[in-house]
């Protein structure tokens, strides 16, 4: 039997395309930043534009050996962009979970691991981790609800707000753009929730206080495997919105 809908025909919001997954993805992204930056090194792991450029300005400077330092969490990124292009039709094919569930469920398990990484081990081994497993949900989870969407770093969502409020002085009228508008500073909320709760944490219990995105992912990935074991295993099919 042919479960694809009839041409014309909207398709409805997949379980992993809800505003709510997503808001709890971005606070998941804005602890792991929070946690890295507090204890893993003071930097940001969800992407890599700082990364490019301190790349750039060693090799401007000579300094090689740092150049190529620097390529370890940019190639992590790209790895982890690649396996998050290569992987999702094999998994389609399993009819069991979608791919979005187990990557979060993989996620679920690096950040469980990370817990028990001693603080006096190399920054690295958490920050090419978070590298990974962000560069990976980055690429996956794209819309929430037709909205477009980036889920570990906020700087398309300051950009958004700007965006819809100026269009919301103009149709002040419209539920659309208020709709629009209001999505992306939940998003900036949950965000700056989720780092200013890490710092908290941080603060607390050490290295162990990354188990606070676990909270997080372990809710997203009960969800979304309850999702496609029930009402949506017809449509494990389904590319979502973006892809």
């Amino acid at each position: 039997m042919d479960n694809k809908p009839e041409l014309g025909r909207e398709e409805p919001v997949l379980e992993c395309e809800k505003i709510w997954i997503y808001a709890l993805l971005i606070a998941a992204g804005g602890y792991l930043g929070g946690f890295t930056y507090c204890l893993r090194g003071g930097v940001f792991c969800n992407a890599q534009t700082a990364n490019v450029v301190l790349l750039s300005m060693a090799l401007g400077q000579g300094r090689w050996s740092r150049a190529l330092y620097y390529l370890i969490p940019i190639g992590a990124y790209l790895l982890g962009a690649v396996i998050s292009e290569l992987l999702p039709g094999k998994v389609k094919r399993l009819h069991f979970l979608r791919w979005d569930t187990m990557l979060v469920g993989l996620e679920l398990i690096v950040v469980l691991l990370l817990g028990f990484v001693p603080d006096s081990w190399p920054f690295q081994i958490s920050q090419v981790s978070i590298n990974f497993i962000c560069s990976m949900q980055y690429n996956t989870f794209r819309q929430a609800e037709h909205i477009p969407m980036a889920t570990t770093f906020c700087t398309n969502h300051v950009r958004q707000v700007g965006i819809f409020l100026t269009k919301r002085l103009r149709h002040p009228e419209d539920p659309a753009v208020r709709r629009r508008f209001l999505v992306h500073i939940l998003m900036l909320c949950s965000f700056a929730a989720g780092a200013a709760v890490s710092t908290v944490a941080a603060g607390l219990f050490g290295g162990r206080s990354v188990w606070g995105a676990a909270i997080l992912l372990l809710i997203i990935f009960a969800d979304l495997a309850h999702a496609d074991r029930t009402f949506e295993k017809d449509m494990l099919y389904r590319k979502p919105s973006g892809h």
